[in-house]
Formats: C-alpha cells, sequence, structure tokens
C-alpha cells in the first residue's frame, strides 16, 4: 500500500490554490459534502468538539473523497500535534504562533526526526505503508496560526522556520490583540493584515487566510494560495433566500 497523498499540500507545493472548509463534526456531513470539489476538511480541535476518539472516523471519511484531513489543536504542544497525526490526520493547524522558538516547537512535534522530534509511531494514515516513517514528513502539512499583533511583530524571524507549510493569518484575534475586538474589519486592523500576508509571499512561503465570496478574489489577487471558509454562512445565506422567495410567492397569491 502506497502512503495517501496530501492534497492540500501537493497543490501548494504546486503553486495552485487549496481550498479547505469546516468546521465539520461528523463523518456523515463529511461524506456528503465530498463531491463539492474542496480539497481539504478543516476539523475543529479548538474551539469545537473535535477529540482525539473522533478523528478516526472523520479522517476516514476525508480519505474516501481525497480530500486533506487538518485539525486545529487547541496548544502549542508536541505530544498533542504528533497523537492527533497518529489518529490519521494529514495536517495540523497550531494556534497563537507568535514567536520563532514557537514555530519551532510546531515542527519538533509535527515532523519525524531530522526535521523534527515527533513521536516515533505510525499513524492510521500508515498502516499497511511499510516505509511511512520514511515518507510521513512529505505528506504532513503544518500550519502556523499568525493571529496576534506580536506574531506580526516577530513576522519576519518566524518566516525563516523551515517545515511550516501554511503561515495563516487569522482575523478575528489579530483584530482582539490590537484592541479592536469583534472588529475585523477596522481599517488599522485590514491594513495589518494585508502588510502580514504581503510579507509571507515576499517571503516565498505559503500564505492563508480565512475568506469568503465577498473577499477571496482580492486575497488570491495578494498571492494567497491556502483559503479556509466556513459553510454556515452559505447555509444561512440560502435558508434567507429560500423564506423570501416563499413571501415573495405569499403576497402575488
Amino acid at each position: 500500500m502506497e502512503l495517501r497523498v496530501n492534497r492540500v499540500k501537493a497543490k501548494l507545493e504546486r503553486g495552485e490554490c487549496a481550498f479547505v472548509a469546516g468546521t465539520f463534526t461528523h463523518a456523515d456531513d463529511i461524506d456528503a459534502f465530498g463531491p463539492n470539489g474542496f480539497d481539504g476538511i478543516w476539523l475543529e480541535g479548538e474551539h469545537g468538539p473535535v477529540d482525539a476518539a473522533d478523528l478516526g472516523n472523520l479522517t476516514r471519511a476525508c480519505d474516501i473523497w481525497g480530500m486533506s484531513s487538518i485539525v486545529r489543536v487547541n496548544k502549542n504542544d508536541q505530544g498533542l500535534i504528533y497523537r492527533t497525526l497518529d489518529r490519521g490526520a494529514q495536517g495540523i493547524i497550531v494556534p497563537h504562533v507568535d514567536s520563532k522558538p514557537e514555530a519551532e516547537n510546531v515542527v519538533a512535534g509535527g515532523k519525524f526526526p531530522p526535521l523534527g522530534k515527533r513521536g516515533l509511531f505510525t499513524s492510521r494514515q500508515g498502516f499497511g505503508v511499510p516505509d511511512y516513517l520514511d515518507q510521513a514528513n512529505d505528506q504532513t502539512l503544518l500550519v502556523a496560526l499568525i493571529e496576534d499583533i506580536l506574531a506580526w511583530e516577530n513576522l519576519d524571524e518566524i518566516l525563516t522556520v523551515e517545515g511550516i507549510g501554511v503561515f495563516f493569518v487569522a482575523p478575528s484575534d489579530f483584530a482582539a490583540s490590537m484592541g479592536h475586538l469583534g472588529n475585523p474589519g477596522h481599517p488599522d486592523v485590514r491594513a495589518k493584515i494585508e502588510d502580514a500576508l504581503s510579507r509571507i509571499v515576499a517571503a516565498g512561503k505559503t500564505a492563508g487566510t480565512l475568506a469568503a465570496n465577498e473577499n477571496v478574489e482580492h486575497f488570491a489577487s495578494m498571492g494567497v494560495r491556502f483559503f479556509f471558509t466556513a459553510t454556515s454562512p452559505w447555509i444561512a445565506a440560502g435558508a434567507r433566500s429560500f423564506i423570501e422567495h416563499a413571501h415573495a410567492g405569499f403576497k402575488r397569491a
């Protein structure tokens, strides 16, 4: 058996855009979303209910459709990072990476030696793959969240760390760290976010961010290649449209 290709990582390494949707908490929902052409699924282990016991089924559902399973953990802990990979995740998202040493810790937990210090155990992804330990680093995506003004201040140093596949600028926490709680659209916040994304791209690294229908084209034009979007706004918009059309017909009746 060959190790599954990490679709998101492969597309990014080819210089293409990668599209990741979330957040899903049940394998059946991932299975139903599978035909829509996205490259990966964001599994929420920081603010959502996903934990180690869930990951087997959730990552298997991603595998069925060839989508990368990417899990946000709740802290920058090496043991937590590699246990999540052992449970079948193809990628890890680590919150609040604010300094070069913190970025190095992400790599230490997420990559096998000599790149990192990941514990020498296979993964569900490695079952039946005899040379899994030799190949795993190439198929493991590490995403560092740049979500504090401190990370913006230390960004040039953070970007020197090898082994991180995506530097993802997260708007809401970024805004809060600047004193604009709940207002990521504030001009000062937007300026810092766009500066961070531009510096990531200029450094030859892969930039990622949260995007919606209204701004994804703009971010793509800046060179952002990793896009995360939540499905809940689509559901809400569709629900509103359905009700509005029904009311319009009722008024004409």
